[in-house]
């Protein structure tokens, strides 16, 4: 009975949140309100309160989300990848994920570019991101050291990398039909590689 009713609340929970991407990306988190929420979720307003206290707890959650998803799908893609797999392979799963995101998932991306534009203004959107921000290129860092890439540079095509993908995504949402994402991503790898050879 127990067991039945967690599955019930977790199955509640996850469509509060995906009623929140769907809101977050038809009107940002400013013009978001729970009201829009609960209509999009089928559910009372009082029931998403029961979840979530107020609208920033939620938003909170969908920030978390989107991070869980990153780490999923990068997952994932690790696990496609065999033992052997080369550096642009390895690079590969950084790109494919955020290209998850713009070209499958679009939701997620709106949801972490508005999130960033919130963090201006929240401390703890803003801490979130700075975590998620670190653990993103400690991920590229360790995967360039595994290559022979000597720390200091790993951390700067890290920032470089992370930086690579922010942009396919604002690019890409922004113009998709003046914007190559697969030549861009495979241009990406061409030049990450580059650099790392010429070092």
């Amino acid at each position: 009975m127990a067991e039945e009713k967690n599955i019930r609340e977790e199955n509640t929970e996850e469509r509060i949140l995906d009623a929140a991407f769907d809101v977050v990306q038809e009107r940002t988190i400013n013009g978001t309100r729970m009201a829009l929420i609960a209509e999009r979720a089928g559910l009372f307003q009082s029931n998403i309160h029961y979840y979530y206290k107020s609208k920033h707890e939620l938003m909170l959650a969908v920030q978390r989300k989107v991070l869980a998803r990153c780490m999923e799908l990068r997952a994932a893609l690790l696990a496609q990848c065999g033992p052997d797999s080369g550096m642009a392979e390895r690079i590969g799963i950084f790109w494919g994920q955020k290209r998850e995101f713009i070209l499958n998932e679009p939701r997620y991306d709106f949801a972490e570019i508005d999130f960033w534009v919130q963090s201006r203004v929240d401390a703890e959107i803003r801490q979130n991101f700075v975590e998620s921000f670190r653990y993103w290129r400690l991920e590229i860092k360790k995967m360039l050291k595994e290559f022979g890439v000597p720390a200091e540079r790993a951390a700067m095509l890290a920032a470089v990398m992370t930086s690579m993908m922010e942009g396919a995504s604002f690019q890409y949402l922004i113009d998709p039909a003046a914007f190559d994402l697969d030549a861009y991503f495979d241009y990406c790898t061409q030049m990450v590689i580059r650099e790392i050879r010429n070092g």
